[in-house]
């Protein structure tokens, strides 16, 4: 319930105030006004005010003793110091103990109509103007449904989206929030539809007009920092979405500047490929082809990311024409402590220190399995938060903070998203297809819904190696999971509202790249791609 428009006002001097009070009077608000710090507390305890007007400098206690008991009555007033004092101390002092605006006195009528309106009815202004900018923004979005969009044009609708999801909810806006869903599953088939048309083409022609890729994240955005300063924070988040990033950056800007760009997946936008790709600057045709030993079948996902670092070392030093020193490691939930005591010397030397995150794949994946962590992150919203909280204490950003404090730019990354599953979609398959719920290589696959995935019966024009005679990709489309049709109400009790990767979304293949430069140092690299290319 709203409270009314109430002032108490805590001043010795008040009655000397009268052309202040009737022109807030004449603005719908109520005055009480007490010239002590002890009456004041006695009309608190009697009845709950908007806001409380509290001058430091009264006959007894000062304003600031006050706060204390002011906050043990009423915790959730705000309270702002009005003072004759320009004293330095004293503004320290009211920030200190939290005071929720500061005012020097001789102060104009309207500077406190500013400050009372700020802390009283910000919130639900900020808010009916983001529901106007929304909803007229909207009428435009909407228009981009069934046209004909361009790789840049998709970065950057997918990007906006991604940024309004985020508003919205932290607005608490369920109502343009469902709309704003609704677009997004609409796009979701005029996407998929695009990737299935231009991606053999981006391969085919891969000096042509195209977007960059998971093979591409090496040599465009890497390199330039290593030729530029030697060396660099390599850093990438598995599975992380672009909405979850959104709500990353604010804890990663007090450290960096912060140039953002954009890539594609490639497909399947799922570990063994994705991540493999960032780091061999190869497609995994290319991978099997060169290193048959380290590419096993693509149901044995662990054992086929055995090998990023030395794909890094191949890879850069073919780019930069000489051996670039890498130190890789990947962790999982724990380690922190370990790595924060062994980073201090990888980012002393030349070369690439490239760290690997596996805590939000782990949270996606786990949370199939386990009933508590499908309930703390039950939708896009409730995954953010969590992503969020995780990464305040995480050693992704202890690591981020080391390199700041060394002066070595970051890149960070991650290597595919994923989606929010509620439909099922049956395929019909051998014994011999593969497991995964948004992918599956197999003999003879096919799905009853033909809109429901897109078929790959050419392996190499996605660029992925041959796996036998017969043997073809399916790869989900929107919201869907793959389910056999004997196993229909037991995978879709297990994996109905999953967060799944490996198929083919804005969420799963549209992904940040953001080159984080240390505050306070010039120079330094700048990420091309998304944008530029």
């Amino acid at each position: 319930m709203a409270r009314p428009k109430t002032i108490l006002w805590v001043d010795d001097e008040v009655e000397g105030l009268a052309a202040h009070r009737r022109f807030l009077e004449a603005q719908g608000f109520s005055i009480a006004s007490a010239a002590h710090g002890d009456d004041a507390l006695a009309l608190l305890r009697r009845q709950s005010y908007s806001i409380v007007l509290l001058d430091e400098q009264m006959p007894g206690r000062r304003g600031l003793e006050l706060i204390g008991e002011i906050r043990a009555i009423d915790a959730g007033v705000p309270v702002v110091m009005v003072t004759q004092s320009e004293d330095e101390g004293t503004l320290r002092e009211a920030i200190g103990i939290e005071v929720d605006d500061y005012l020097v006195k001789p102060v104009q009528p309207r500077q406190i109509l500013s400050v009372v309106t700020r802390l009283l009815e910000g919130d639900r202004i900020r808010q009916q103007r983001l529901a106007r900018d929304f909803v007229t923004r909207f009428r435009e979005l909407e228009g981009r449904r069934g046209a004909t969009l361009a790789w840049r044009e998709w970065i950057e609708l997918v990007a906006e989206l991604a940024r309004w999801e985020v508003r919205l909810a932290a607005a608490n806006e369920p109502g343009l929030s469902e709309a704003l869903r609704a677009l997004q599953r609409s796009l979701r088939k005029d996407f998929a539809e695009y990737v299935a048309r231009q991606y053999p083409r981006w391969l085919a022609a891969p000096e042509g007009d195209r977007p960059p890729l998971s093979v591409d994240v090496g040599a465009e955005f890497l390199v330039p920092v290593l030729k530029a300063e030697g060396r660099a924070l390599f850093v990438v988040i598995d599975c992380l979405r672009l909405d979850q990033w959104e709500v990353l950056r604010d804890l990663v800007t007090p450290l960096f500047d912060v140039e953002e760009s954009h890539y594609y997946s490639i497909l399947p936008t799922a570990t063994p490929f994705a991540r493999n790709a960032i780091f061999s600057g190869m497609f995994p045709m290319e991978i099997a082809a060169r290193h048959p030993a380290w590419w096993g079948q693509p149901s044995d996902e662990e054992s086929l990311n055995a090998h990023e670092g030395e794909l890094l070392a191949e890879q850069l030093a073919e780019l930069i024409g000489r051996p670039v020193a890498v130190r890789y490691e990947k962790l999982f939930s724990s380690g922190e402590g370990d790595l924060v005591r062994r980073l201090p010397a990888h980012l002393a030397q030349d070369g690439v220190t490239a760290l690997v995150f596996n805590f939000v794949d782990q949270l996606t994946h786990g949370r199939s399995e386990s009933a508590i962590l499908y309930e703390v992150a039950r939708d896009e919203a409730a995954l953010r938060s969590l992503t969020r909280t995780w990464f305040e204490r995480s050693p992704v950003l202890a690591a981020l903070r080391e390199a700041e404090r060394r002066g070595v730019t970051v890149l960070l990354t991650t290597d595919h998203g994923s989606i929010h599953c509620e439909t099922p979609a049956t395929v019909y398959a051998k014994r011999d297809a593969t497991a995964n719920l948004r992918y599956k290589f197999g003999e003879d696959l096919r799905s009853e819904d033909p809109e429901a995935a897109i078929a790959v019966e050419e392996l190499k024009a996605f660029g992925l190696p041959g796996m036998g005679l017969g043997v073809r990709l399916l790869l989900a489309t929107s919201d869907r999971f793959f389910v056999y049709p004997t196993k229909l109400r037991e995978y879709q009790a297990r994996y109905r509202g999953s967060f799944l990767h490996g198929g083919v979304t804005p969420e799963e293949v549209i992904l940040p790249v953001a080159l984080l430069t240390p505050r306070g140092r010039s120079g330094g690299g700048r990420a091309g791609g998304g944008g530029t290319r």
